[in-house]
């Protein structure tokens, strides 16, 4: 059994936010269109195409960034730190009386950032770990999870 206490800041919303638009079918097609704007603004000199493109591959990151300090001034749940059990069967989330747990085999999938191991508990919901709180706990979260979910389901890179 391992026990967290995890206080979300904005800069680990923002990492999150980040790698689940960048991982989805419209970051992809967003950033390689953005891209080839410029591209083709370099290629036949017409440099409102690079205007274009860049606002295509900077809308995306600025939004994000301003969504995730929004979410944490204006979401109570971000405002006191999180309570996470994590056991054989499952994952318990707590804050103040409310408390929810839910089953390994729930899980959607465990990813990596270089700031977060994130766990989806639904296609778009996650518990995001921030590694700079995970302390010497970190191996044992990442075996945790790696022991009780199928290895196609979890990314985590150490």
């Amino acid at each position: 059994m391992i026990n967290l206490s995890v206080k979300i800041e904005a800069g680990d919303l923002y990492d999150y936010m980040l790698m689940h638009s960048y991982n989805s079918p419209a970051g992809v097609v967003g950033s390689a269109f953005g891209a080839i704007l410029i591209l083709f603004a370099i290629a036949t000199r017409q440099w409102i195409f690079i205007v274009l493109g860049l606002v295509m591959l900077l809308y995306l990151p600025w939004t994000l960034f301003v969504k995730s300090r929004s979410q944490l001034l204006n979401n109570p749940a971000f405002q006191e730190p999180l309570q996470y059990i994590l056991d054989e069967e499952g994952l318990t989330v707590s804050q103040g009386e409310a408390q929810e747990k839910m089953a390994w085999e729930d899980m959607h999938k465990a990813v990596s950032t270089g700031r977060s191991i994130i766990l989806y508990t639904s296609r778009v919901n996650a518990t995001i770990f921030p590694k700079r709180q995970l302390g010497d706990q970190r191996m044992s979260v990442i075996e945790m999870i790696s022991t009780h979910m199928p290895p196609s389901k979890v990314k985590i890179r150490q």
